[in-house]
């Protein structure tokens, strides 16, 4: 079950993204065609002032078509309608027109060149493989030549649909944190925060707060925990030991360079009530904290570090089944950082992620003039092989950590 509460988290938080996207490009003007719940193909579907709305077979997160993501290309008629045309040549015709116009860039001549087409797919003989492509081709182009199509948009309208996803994930990362620190009244703290990656904590320390009962106790940065109270403890079992003292006494037994050490006993300290605008401003500070040591990991990256940081969805899906485990409090703060992670994850600057289609949008601003799309292509199998080598990784991380 705990699992299953799992995936629905990580779909929900896909949702919230794609949600961002449909949303925002609705209030700049670009009518996006199709919004589901889940992915294609659909279960159920309706369609109100021009948006598909549906609920998808495949029950992760949502999908958006928002129309004209490219400026039309001459070369996409060939993957459209090649099949149409080898099974009947007599399309070859109006296909080589529309082509003609794209080259051009009559955009207007070429809206009716692809209602032309249209007219003559729908009274040629195709096989249904070849009918399905067609019809796509000439939806996909009549979006692009759309007068409400991305391409054609300004770029502070582009940017802001792009960044909306990224965003959404933001701001509900922000929302969560701050309704956790607000929930903080009758929580007991020593004054530490713990190492870990966004799906499980380790025992070790990352930093420890001043004039706090950790400081007085003599905790430092780098020891790892190994019992309280001489009972053993793990990453997943120090905070609910000492939200279980009731306030009582702790003495903390730690490893610290390869030695056991018995840290003097303190009372854990009742963390004040957080009003609104602390618990917002407590969050926004956490939220930085957060995404400095994200950073951290993907410069590690770069020079070949933190491997062992990158995690798939899988080690999430599993992460937060054990975090359901510790109670509501921690899964919530696992999903805020899952948020966060897949906000500043899709900022990067590389295609096909949102912040790559960010960068573009700023190039193409200034340099006044679009970007060609041999230059997406190749950046985008750039960016593609990055992906899929961070999935793989972190693959290989998780399949290692459930096989331990």
């Amino acid at each position: 079950m705990n699992i299953f509460v799992g995936i629905l988290g990580l779909g929900f938080l896909i949702l919230i993204h794609e949600a961002g996207h449909f949303f925002v490009a609705r209030m700049v003007g670009m009518n996006p065609r199709k919004f589901y719940l889940g992915f294609p193909p659909a279960i159920v579907k309706t369609k109100r002032n021009g948006i598909e709305y549906g609920i998808g077979a495949i029950p992760l997160g949502g999908y958006v078509k928002i129309p004209g993501m490219h400026r039309p290309a001459a070369g996409d008629l060939d993957i459209h309608f090649g099949r149409a045309v080898e099974e009947q040549p007599s399309l070859r015709r109006p296909v080589d027109t529309l082509r003609a116009r794209l080259e051009e860039s009559d955009y207007s001549g070429a809206l009716e060149a692809v209602r032309a087409l249209s007219q003559a797919l729908e009274e040629a003989k195709l096989s249904l493989s070849a009918a399905r492509a067609a019809e796509r081709g000439v939806g996909d182009v009549e979006d692009a030549l759309a007068p409400d199509a991305y391409w054609r948009a300004k770029t502070w309208k582009r940017v802001a649909v792009i960044f909306a996803g990224p965003g959404a994930n933001l701001l509900f990362a922000i929302a969560i944190f701050t309704a956790l620190f607000m929930a903080l009244n009758s929580n007991y703290r020593l004054g530490f925060e713990l190492r870990g990656t966004n799906e499980k904590l380790t025992a070790s320390i990352n930093r420890v707060l001043a004039d706090t009962p950790a400081e007085e106790a003599g905790l430092r940065a780098g020891d790892r925990i190994v019992a309280i109270n001489g009972k053993p403890v793990d990453g997943d079992s120090i905070r609910p030991t000492i939200q279980a003292s009731d306030g009582n006494p702790l003495r903390l037994t730690v490893v610290r360079s390869g030695e056991t050490v018995q840290l003097r006993p303190v009372r854990p300290e009742k963390s004040e009530q957080l009003g609104p605008l602390r618990s917002v401003r407590e969050s926004l500070d956490y939220t930085w904290y957060v995404t400095k040591q994200i950073g951290g990991t993907v410069g590690r990256l770069v020079t070949g570090d933190g491997r062992d940081e990158i995690s798939s969805p899988v080690g999430i899906v599993q992460g937060s089944s054990e975090a359901l485990e510790q109670g509501a409090s921690t899964y919530l703060t696992l999903l805020g950082l899952i948020s966060l992670s897949l906000a500043l994850l899709n900022l990067l600057p590389l295609l096909p992620l949102d912040g790559g289609h960010i960068a573009f949008s700023l190039v193409e601003g200034i340099r006044g003039k679009a970007v060609t799309r041999e230059v997406y292509e190749r950046v985008s199998a750039v960016g593609i092989a990055v992906v899929l080598l961070l999935f793989f990784i972190g693959l290989s991380n998780d399949i290692g950590r459930l096989g331990n």
